[in-house]
């Protein structure tokens, strides 16, 4: 079994959502003639880099990521290849309906042209990413999963980015943003993320591997 880290190294120049603060990381310590240890600052948004959404991002009861049961994302996962969606396309429930995605899925991963662009884009943030209409986050919901998954700041369309949200986090599906699936091929696996266990906050960042 091979393990594949799948998520986005965090830097100043890591992509961020229009508004959000880029990421710093600065010394707070060095090591010098009077200092031991080197220690390090950071200051970031919750929803930085590779992250989860927590239903109380979108649900004012919903749960906090402190909240959110490891089982939901740790276990069996399916990686769906979506990548023949170029830019400006949209994930409707149909290709949803007509990707091979296994019946009993619980956590599905979505590979889509994003990955590709990410790689070039810096630390550009590109608006006509490829993310799910209403219509298939209303498909994933029926589908009983309980984490999807995608290669771009936002699982859903920037013009649906709210209402999508609402769906997925409304039925406390776990949504995982910012993967990095350039070098994976679609099939099975097993997904371990596991988020920054920060108490009462919205979403968080997350270390996601990949192991087949």
């Amino acid at each position: 079994m091979r393990l594949h880290d799948i998520s986005l190294a965090l830097s100043p120049d890591t992509p961020v959502w229009p508004g959000d603060p880029r990421p710093s990381v600065y010394p707070i310590e060095s090591i010098g003639v009077s200092q031991t240890f080197a220690v390090t600052g950071l200051e970031l948004s919750a929803h930085t880099g590779t992250h989860i959404d927590a239903p109380s991002h979108c649900i004012p009861s919903g749960p906090a990521v402190d909240a959110i049961p490891i089982d939901a994302l740790v276990g069996p996962c399916f990686v769906a290849d979506l990548s023949a969606l170029k830019a400006g396309s949209a994930i409707g429930a149909r290709e949803l309906e007509t990707a091979p995605i296994p019946a009993g899925t619980r956590r599905l991963l979505l590979k889509t042209d994003n990955s590709r662009r990410l790689r070039g884009a810096g630390s550009a943030f590109f608006a006509d990413y490829v993310a799910l209409t209403d219509d298939a986050c209303e498909w994933i919901v029926s589908r009983g999963i309980d984490l999807v998954g995608i290669d771009y700041l936002s699982v859903t369309t920037e013009a649906h980015s709210l209402s999508g949200h609402r769906i997925l986090l409304g039925a406390n599906v776990v949504i995982l943003e910012g993967l990095d699936l350039s070098g994976i091929e679609p099939g099975s696996g097993e997904l371990i993320c596991l988020p920054l266990k920060v108490v009462g906050a919205d979403g968080a960042p997350a270390r996601a591997i990949l192991a087949r």
